[in-house]
């Protein structure tokens, strides 16, 4: 009788919404498992992810709240019902908004993937005033580029250490304070002398070294091997459109406020997203207490592997005694020789060879990097396409790797025959586009042949490429100045994609190996 009596007391909206058939509330368990218990007062709010505490009290003031567990599938979530038709609207709106969290941790790390290429190619725009200014040749131009990699060539081994030690969540922080800090001193230092432009340069390289370690293994921790290489292709498609936005936005922010202005607005970007970064991601995410137990259960589904978790460096001797270590490590040097040649050099590229003026480079510039983070998603998507249908881990790999370099190589050759600024773009562009197949090769395969030691192998590969990076930023300003030419650099660079391709198809592997 107390039960029925509350039931007529309660108001007309509530009654109406008891007396639907609805699936959900039923005196009866429906066949999903569902178990509606009716309470006469609020009950303790229990996790949900995609709930915040806000949204909590703001459906409290509009009705009762209830509780609904999903056995079948072992879902957790809470649903707010009462209050008439507002509460389930409410309901609605959670659910649609419930976006799984390893989605947003490879959004984030897009941004700053993003920050840290806008932050490197600020400096490849404002090099030309700066050289007009201070009456820098054209050999000393390629050391002022290089000196980025001065620094990024020491961290990268450190870092990707550190990474597999203490987690890519934390490595990454401290990255991006110290880079946005390098990035806020370059306008002070260039106006004080070259040797402080040099030496802040170089410790901008240094904390940047450890990005990639980071990414790559938060990517491998986050996300299923099923879909590691479109988590790969998304993060890496925020650091080329990072050219982009360098590219597009420098020159304009040179003519309004000046050299200081890109470098302010960058720095100041990248310690906004540290902010979101601090409390929204962990390194594992067995540690995050916004992953729901139905996603923790897929991500380790997934998975392979078994990261090391005793905290001990890896021995250094072991990972190169292995030839599949060493198709990795020659990948990355062909792969940053070029991509840093291109990188460095091609807004100077369309203004001296085509005569163009600084903002119209950097249009040329731009459109080959957009298209280069559209291609790497696809190759990712690929990649991982390919893997589910039931083709080798090895074969994947082998393929995206041979069209990332065979790709390019081709690409450049054609360049030498181009006569016009948009041809050069569009050959640029395919070349870039075709590059970015490389995400699903040897930036992958790490995780494949050493899960236990990725970040540190990362790091071997990052520094022997980053050598090679200094030797062609270098040497393509010497070579312009002596032989007034681009084209036998390119050529040069098209023979070593070619060669390390060969390499890679022999000796990799998809296989575990250490």
């Amino acid at each position: 009788m107390a039960a029925k009596s509350t039931l007529h007391s309660s108001s007309p909206a509530t009654s109406s919404f008891l007396s639907c058939k609805s699936a959900l509330v039923h005196p009866r368990k429906t066949q999903l498992g569902f178990a509606p218990r009716i309470r006469s007062k609020p009950i303790r709010w229990e996790s949900c992810s995609g709930m915040r505490e806000q949204s909590q009290e703001k459906v409290r003031r509009r009705g009762r709240l209830f509780t609904v567990r999903c056995t079948a599938e072992g879902i957790e979530r809470g649903m707010l019902m009462g209050g008439g038709r507002g509460g389930i609207e409410e309901a609605a709106t959670a659910e649609t908004l419930d976006i799984p969290e390893r989605f947003k941790v490879v959004a984030l790390m897009a941004c700053v993937m993003c920050l840290c290429n806008a932050d490197r190619v600020v400096m490849s725009v404002t090099v030309v005033p700066l050289a007009s200014k201070f009456g820098w040749s054209t050999s000393f131009l390629g050391i002022v580029q290089s000196s980025f990699l001065w620094g990024y060539i020491f961290s990268s081994v450190i870092g990707g250490a550190l990474v597999d030690r203490y987690g890519g969540k934390n490595v990454m922080a401290w990255g991006v304070a110290l880079w946005s800090l390098a990035t806020l001193l370059t306008p002070w230092a260039a106006n004080h002398s070259t040797v402080a432009l040099l030496a802040v340069r170089a410790f901008f390289g240094l904390a940047e070294g450890v990005a990639l370690p980071s990414m790559s293994t938060l990517s491998s921790r986050w996300f299923p091997s099923h879909e590691r290489a479109s988590a790969v292709g998304i993060s890496m498609a925020g650091f080329h459109l990072g050219n982009v936005i360098g590219l597009l936005l420098t020159p304009i922010m040179l003519s309004t406020i000046g050299i200081s202005g890109p470098f302010i607005l960058f720095s100041s970007l990248g310690l906004l997203w540290l902010t979101r970064w601090a409390n929204g991601v962990t390194s594992d995410p067995r540690d995050s207490p916004f992953v729901s137990k139905s996603e923790l259960r897929l991500i380790r589904a997934g998975k392979t592997d078994s990261p090391a978790d005793d905290g001990q460096f890896p021995p250094l001797r072991l990972l190169l005694s292995k030839a599949p270590s060493w198709a990795i490590i020659f990948a990355n040097i062909t792969n940053n020789w070029g991509y840093f040649v291109l990188l460095s050099w091609m807004p100077v590229y369309f203004n001296s060879v085509f005569k163009v003026n600084l903002k119209q480079a950097a249009w040329f510039s731009a459109v080959p990097w957009g298209t280069m983070a559209i291609s790497g998603y696809v190759a990712g998507a690929l990649s991982d396409s390919l893997i589910k249908a039931g083709y080798s881990l090895t074969l994947v790999r082998k393929i995206m790797q041979s069209i990332g370099f065979i790709g390019p190589g081709a690409a450049l050759l054609c360049l030498n025959y181009a006569k016009t600024p948009v041809t050069a773009a569009a050959i640029m562009t395919i070349a870039l586009s075709l590059s970015s197949f490389s995400q699903a090769g040897f930036l992958l395969n790490m995780q494949d042949i050493a899960p236990r030691y990725a970040g540190f192998l990362h790091g071997i590969a990052n520094s022997a490429g980053t050598l090679a990076a200094i030797i062609s930023t270098i040497g393509t300003g010497y070579f312009v100045q002596w032989l007034g030419s681009f084209q036998a650099f390119l050529t040069v660079t098209a023979g070593l994609y070619f060669v390390t391709a060969i390499f890679w198809n022999v000796y990799a592997t998809g296989e575990r190996v250490f």
